[in-house]
């Protein structure tokens, strides 16, 4: 996205702050680097080509962005699609239907597919232990884990963590 109004202050302000070498730096400059992301993909957003994700577009219908909402506060809990479902107030057939036919899949596949990408990030941002990963996203154990997030990523964990594809 090319600069405009919204952005050029904060463009302004990040490059003014990366000729400094302060205290809090680092902190004011990731800060500033969310901010102009999220002004970025607001104006990307409000173009007329863009293509919203159906995840994106699945947030303006009521119980449909609760339940994404609930899924991505807490990704770790034992979520069912009945509990979703009773969560929203909708019968678990018409939410199940609902929400693959909005999302393009269905919730317990959307719920691994968040899981993994918060599983990723996690392994590539922290010592954590594989284990702490597991659990940290949902896993009762580090097998189970290792095993969808082979299936989800093409490597182990371990892997994941050691190479350049995060």
């Amino acid at each position: 996205m090319p600069a405009g109004p919204r952005t050029r202050a904060a463009l302004d302000l990040l490059a003014t702050e990366i000729a400094r070498d302060e205290p809090g730096q680092d902190a004011v400059l990731h800060r500033l680097l969310d901010l102009v992301l999220v002004l970025a993909l607001r104006a990307w957003c409000a173009g007329p080509a863009a293509v919203l994700p159906a995840w994106y577009r699945a947030l303006a219908e009521p119980a449909i962005g609760d339940a994404l909402r609930l899924l991505h506060e807490d990704p770790a809990r034992r979520w069912t699609v009945a509990g979703l479902a009773a969560k929203v107030g909708m019968s678990r057939a018409a939410f199940a239907a609902r929400f693959t036919g909005l999302v393009g899949q269905p919730p317990l596949t959307y719920l691994t597919g968040w899981r993994m990408t918060l599983a990723a990030d996690q392994l590539r941002d922290t010592d954590a232990t594989i284990a702490t990963v597991a659990h940290d996203v949902g896993y009762a154990d580090a097998f189970a884990f290792s095993v969808a997030f082979k299936r989800a990523r093409g490597v182990s964990p371990s892997m994941w963590r050691r190479s350049d594809l995060s």
